[in-house]
């Protein structure tokens, strides 16, 4: 087996498991398969936590992740899907951040490496076991990266930064405890 080879294998390989793992992420989303929710669960999650519409936003998180995940797998379009994949990621880690980095702790870890995976995917390419590469790189060039990424950060800035604006209103008039309540007793 040749370094190319392996390479390609390995490309595969990546793609396969991250590209799985998010179409099986965005089908709990709309279609409630997985043990998910559906549109209508998720949305009213995605309200709770400050991406309103909820519905709307339940079905955004659902496409980038279902069809950037089936993309990946397939190694088609392998920018946007990678891009698509990693904006949607960034909204989930900016969901658990407060909770610090690690998972076990509800934290940012898991979401940060699934939308590193895919922005990696999409800036190397899928190699040669892909669709991409079958068609020719049709939905494979050059400047189709930043393009991906320059759209998908900007939506991501928006979305993001609109529900953080919304959870700073809501907290507006709040007041933190003087004392903890364990000093207290």
């Amino acid at each position: 087996m040749t370094r190319y080879d392996r390479r390609d294998l390995g490309l595969l390989l990546l793609r396969l498991g991250t590209g799985g793992v998010l179409a099986a992420h965005g089908a709990q989303k709309l279609f409630g398969w997985f043990g998910g929710h559906g549109i209508e669960g998720t949305g009213q999650f995605m309200e709770s936590i400050g991406y309103v519409p909820g519905k709307a936003s339940a079905t955004a998180a659902g496409l980038a992740e279902t069809g950037g995940g089936t993309l990946l797998a397939l190694g088609l379009a392998t920018p946007a899907a990678g891009a698509a994949a990693a904006g949607a990621m960034a909204g989930a880690a900016a969901v658990h951040t407060p909770n610090g980095f690690f998972n076990q702790e509800g934290g940012y870890e898991y979401a940060a490496t699934l939308a590193l995976t895919a922005a990696g995917l999409a800036v190397t390419g899928p190699g040669r076991l892909s669709l991409d590469h079958a068609l020719g790189h049709a939905v494979n060039r050059s400047w189709m990266i930043p393009a991906a990424f320059a759209a998908t950060a900007a939506g991501t800035v928006l979305v993001v930064g609109a529900r953080a604006r919304r959870l700073r209103k809501g907290k507006e008039g709040e007041q933190d405890p003087l004392f903890e309540e364990e000093y207290l007793e």
